[in-house]
Parts: structure tokens; C-alpha cells; sequence
């Protein structure tokens, strides 16, 4: 039987590319794999090494003890976990398209993700007022944020987390995958919209509201301050008490105590406010820089994540969608990096942890020397000074 040409094209057709033009149509497909696999495993140590970092600066160095620590552990805990019960899974996922765990893992998947993302955002809305605590309280605020309520805080940021993160185990989800080797974010719209509201929205507008107030605080009282003016925590002038006596006027000394009242324990206290106003203030900044930083990064997906649910004819492309989706993760890597540039408690506990050396103790806040210095009474108003002196409040 003789072939014709167009027989010999039909099978020519029919048959496999040869191994050259195989390799040469996969190449492009494989470089981007590698490339995604190296990046998103960057993106995965840079998380679990930078926030394991975090948690051993505040338990090591002394300085960074106190109230706002526990509030950044809670938040360096929630990335921790994210690094490594979630981003692992996400990228297998991303890289190869398919998901190897089973059903029932995609769920907990799913609801550790929501878990993680919502603790972070929540852990800075609490931040955000304990920022304005300390700026606008700067003397009252270790007391106000005492270690008993912080610790009661971070329990109910974790509370509401998981009431907020549980919903897709209960039922609140839609139909999985019958194939088992798709897994995605739980689509079904109740919940999407359930979730991003208190996941993120409602704390974004707290969070917001919080640091436009702590803003403007910061303008007035350093105005008070480069006019001369000692503030207290209420906003009035500094007025020192002695004994159980209360002053009658706004500079601190009645008529009867004006003798008493000595320059130097009006510096002492001013002294003191003036140094915990700004290491506050400081304090603020790290911390209002680390809200920006999670919102440009978590905005995009919270934007396009209920539009798809919302919007049936609305397209979506998918690289688009991980993209936003991976920016969002990203955050989780860049708090520690924001630390180490904007606090020099950080950076110095970073280099103490990075560098060796035993366990030290840190340095003391900035301010605390002169504060310090300037609260001893000399020898000449020790007989008259009393140790009750304090700052109203």
C-alpha cells in the first residue's frame, strides 16, 4: 500500500514532539518553578528566622520589657505560626498547582491562614491604642497597661481569631474539591464577607482613627514643649505633689509651699515626663510604620478577595489573585527588618543575639539616665525634698 503526502503529514502529526522541542517548549515553565521556589522559600525562612528573632530580643534584652513587648510578641507569634504551619503548604501549592494533603488538612490549612492573618491585624489595632496611651499618657501609661491587662488583651485578640478562623471546620465553606487536589480560599460569600470585615476592615478603621489621633497629640504636645510648657498626662501644667497636699495652682506650689517647691524637683519630674513622651513618641513611629507597611501589603487581597465572591462576571486573573495573595504573606517577613531600622533597642538586641555573647543585660531606654540623674535631690534640698514627690496625673 502506497502512502500519499498528506497520509505521511497526518502521522507525522499524530506522533510525539521529539525530545528536543519537548525540552525546549518545558524550559520556560521550569525556569519560572525554580524561580517561584526560590523566592516563596525566601519568603518562608526570612518569616520563621526574623520573628523567631523578635521573640528572642524581648525575652533576652531588659529594655524591651514591658507592655508594648507583649503586645509585639503577640504579633511576632501570630507570623511565627504563619511561617510555619501555613507558607510551607501555600508554596508546594503555588509552585506545583496541585495540593498533596488531603481534603481534611485544607481545611485546617484554610483555617490557620485566617487564624494567623487575623491575630496579626488585631494585634495591631491593640498596639495602635496602647501607642495612644503612651503618647498621650506617657507617665500614667505603665500603669494603664499593666502586664495583667496586656497579657488579657493578647488573650482576647487569639479569642476572637479563632472565633473568626473556626467557621470554615464547623460548615461555613463551600463545596470541596472532588478531586482533592485543588485547594483555595473558602469562596462561599457569607463568610467572605463575615471574615474581611472583622479580619480586617473594622480593625483597619480602629486602627486608622487610633494613629490620626496620636498624630495630632504629637503636634500639640511638641508644641507644648518647644514653647517651654511642661504637660502632663491631663494636659495641664506640671504640678508636683509632697505629702498628702494637694497644690492650688497650676505651676505645682501654693502659696504656703512656694518656698519648698524647688526648681530642681520641677526639672526632676519635668525631666522624666519630657524623656517618656519621647521615647513614646518613638515607640509610635516603629509602630505606626509597621501599621502602614501590613496595610499596603494586605489591602490589595482584602480588596479583590470579596469582589471575586461578590462579582460573578467580575474576572480575576489568577496570577494576579497570588500575587496579592503572596503580597500579603510578605508582611509577615518585613516587621523584623522594620525593627532593626527604626529601633535602636532592636537593633542592638539583634547584634547581641547575632553577634554571640552571653546574657546580658540591655541597655536602659533612652532617657532613663537622665532621668535618673535629674530625680536624685542634692545634698542641699535632700532635708527638704520628700520621697512622696510625684507627677500628677
Amino acid at each position: 500500500m502506497e502512502w500519499s503526502t498528506a497520509s505521511w503529514a497526518a502521522l507525522n502529526a499524530s506522533l510525539p514532539p521529539p525530545l528536543e522541542e519537548a525540552a525546549v517548549s518545558a524550559g520556560p515553565a521550569l525556569c519560572l518553578s525554580v524561580a517561584k521556589s526560590v523566592l516563596l522559600g525566601l519568603v518562608v525562612a526570612l518569616t520563621i528566622s526574623g520573628n523567631t528573632l523578635v521573640l528572642l530580643a524581648l525575652v533576652r534584652s531588659r529594655s524591651l520589657r514591658d507592655s508594648t513587648a507583649y503586645l509585639i510578641g503577640s504579633l511576632a507569634v501570630a507570623d511565627l505560626l504563619l511561617g510555619l504551619a501555613v507558607l510551607p503548604f501555600s508554596a508546594v501549592l503555588e509552585v506545583s498547582g496541585r495540593w498533596y494533603f488531603g481534603a481534611a488538612f485544607c481545611a485546617v490549612w484554610a483555617a490557620a491562614d485566617v487564624l494567623c492573618c487575623t491575630a496579626s491585624i488585631l494585634s495591631l489595632c491593640v498596639i495602635s491604642v496602647d501607642r495612644y496611651i503612651g503618647v498621650t499618657r506617657p507617665l500614667g501609661h505603665a500603669h494603664i497597661m499593666s502586664g495583667r491587662r496586656t497579657m488579657a488583651l493578647n488573650g482576647l485578640v487569639w479569642a476572637v481569631s479563632l472565633a473568626i478562623s473556626i467557621g470554615p471546620l464547623v460548615g461555613w465553606r463551600g463545596p470541596p474539591d472532588a478531586s482533592g487536589q485543588r485547594c483555595t480560599v473558602n469562596g462561599e460569600v457569607g463568610y467572605v464577607l463575615f471574615s474581611v470585615l472583622g479580619s480586617f476592615y473594622l480593625p483597619m478603621l480602629v486602627i486608622l482613627c487610633v494613629y490620626w489621633r496620636i498624630y495630632r497629640a504629637v503636634v500639640r504636645e511638641t508644641r507644648c514643649w518647644q514653647n517651654g510648657l511642661k504637660v502632663t498626662d491631663s494636659q495641664v501644667a506640671l504640678r508636683v505633689h509632697r505629702g498628702g497636699r494637694r497644690p492650688s495652682d497650676d505651676s505645682g506650689c501654693s502659696a504656703a509651699d512656694e518656698t519648698r517647691c524647688t526648681d530642681l524637683e520641677r526639672s526632676a519630674v519635668g525631666s522624666r515626663l519630657q524623656s517618656k513622651f519621647r521615647v513614646q513618641t518613638r515607640a509610635a513611629k516603629t509602630l505606626g510604620i509597621v501599621v502602614g507597611v501590613f496595610l499596603l501589603c494586605w489591602f490589595p487581597f482584602f480588596f479583590i478577595h470579596p469582589l471575586r465572591a461578590l462579582c460573578s462576571v467580575c474576572h480575576v486573573p489568577e496570577p494576579l489573585f497570588a500575587f496579592f495573595f503572596w503580597l500579603g504573606y510578605c508582611n509577615s517577613c518585613l516587621n523584623p527588618f522594620i525593627y532593626v531600622c527604626t529601633s535602636l533597642e532592636f537593633k542592638q538586641a539583634f547584634r547581641q543575639i547575632l553577634c554571640g555573647g552571653g546574657r546580658r543585660r540591655g541597655p536602659p531606654p533612652v532617657g532613663a539616665s537622665v532621668v535618673s540623674r535629674a530625680a536624685r535631690p542634692s545634698a542641699a534640698t535632700a532635708g527638704r525634698a520628700s520621697p512622696r514627690a510625684a507627677a500628677s496625673v
